[in-house]
Parts: C-alpha cells; sequence; structure tokens
C-alpha cells in the first residue's frame, strides 16, 4: 500500500544514498515524456523538501528543456537489493546552468563531476513510498567509467563545442538554456 509523506525522512534519506541509480521524468505541453536514469552518486538530498542533482553532459538535454517550459518534475528510486521499496518524489524544478550566479553554492554540495553542465534544483511537496516486490533483485557492480572518460578527454573547450551541436534543443526543438554555458566558452 503506497504512503505519502509531506517530506522526506530520515529513514528515507538513507534510502537514497543507498541507491546506485534514480530516474528522472518531465515533460513539457505538447512534447513526449522524458524519463531519464541517472547515477555516478551525482544527487543530494540537502533538506526535507529539497535535493539536488548534478546533470551532466549526455546525447540529449530534455530535462532541462522540459523544465523552461513546465517545472513539475518527478524523481523515482527503487531497490534491485533486499528491501523491497519504490519511492517516488514530486515537485518542482528549475535547472542552474554552469556559470550562473548560485551555481558555485549548489555545486558545493555535489561531487565534481567532469561534464557537469547543469544542476537541478528540486523543491518536493509529495513523497510516496509503495512496495517493490515485483523488482527484481539486481548485483550493482560498478559506476560505468565512460562517460566520466569522455568527458575528461573532450575538456571545456570540447564539452562546450558538444553542447553547442548536441544540447541546444530537445527532441521536439525547445531550447534548453545551455548557450547560458558557452558564454565565452566558444
Amino acid at each position: 500500500m503506497a504512503k505519502q509523506f509531506d517530506a522526506f525522512t530520515e529513514d528515507q534519506r538513507a534510502f537514497i544514498t543507498e541507491q546506485p541509480v534514480y530516474f528522472v521524468a518531465t515533460s513539457a505541453p505538447g512534447a513526449r515524456i522524458n524519463l531519464s536514469p541517472k547515477g555516478m552518486d551525482s544527487l543530494r538530498v540537502i533538506g526535507p523538501n529539497r535535493l539536488l542533482w548534478l546533470n551532466v553532459t549526455g546525447s540529449g538535454n530534455e530535462t532541462a528543456a522540459h523544465l523552461a517550459q513546465d517545472p513539475r518534475m518527478t524523481v523515482m528510486w527503487c531497490s534491485f537489493s533486499q528491501r523491497p521499496l519504490i519511492m517516488r518524489a514530486y515537485g518542482t524544478a528549475r535547472m542552474v546552468h554552469l556559470g550562473d550566479a548560485g551555481w558555485a553554492d549548489l555545486a558545493a554540495h555535489l561531487p565534481a563531476l567532469p561534464g557537469a553542465r547543469q544542476i537541478c534544483d528540486m523543491t518536493v511537496d509529495l513523497v510516496q513510498s509503495s512496495c517493490g516486490f515485483a523488482v527484481p533483485f539486481m548485483e550493482f557492480q560498478q559506476d560505468r567509467p565512460v562517460l566520466r572518460d569522455w568527458a575528461e578527454q573532450k575538456g571545456p573547450e570540447g564539452l562546450a563545442a558538444y553542447w553547442a551541436d548536441r544540447n541546444r534543443s530537445s527532441i521536439d526543438g525547445l531550447p534548453t538554456g545551455i548557450d547560458a554555458n558557452l558564454k565565452d566558452r566558444i
């Protein structure tokens, strides 16, 4: 049976830190729904109703485009180990771009990862937990080094060129706001 909470409990915060993967869902009016898996120890709960996650460079930038149009977001965690639990956080979020006012303060809560392009700052208004009885057992081995290695090889100039070429708009043609990251870089 699902249970609802107005804020994260300490037990839920501990559960979140144990999960090596989480999922982010967003949409914008008339756009496709985007559901993205995330990892790399890139998320922090920084208060009872607030979480941050570091958005590293990827092939798309759907979340940023969607949040610029509609700030609603859902984050989901599910346990693949012994504890059968699924948890979702519902709320609104904004993207803070590299170089925006407030970036340094938010980044201080997160690991320094190569390829970081935005920080998602989410205000949570509902936390819901439910059973994970149908979620299979899976064993975490390690984070993939591929994205980290790729971003380090690109370097700051190469990443900026990639953002300019591949991250300016969503698959539905919505602007992502990445141009804020490109000032004085290309």
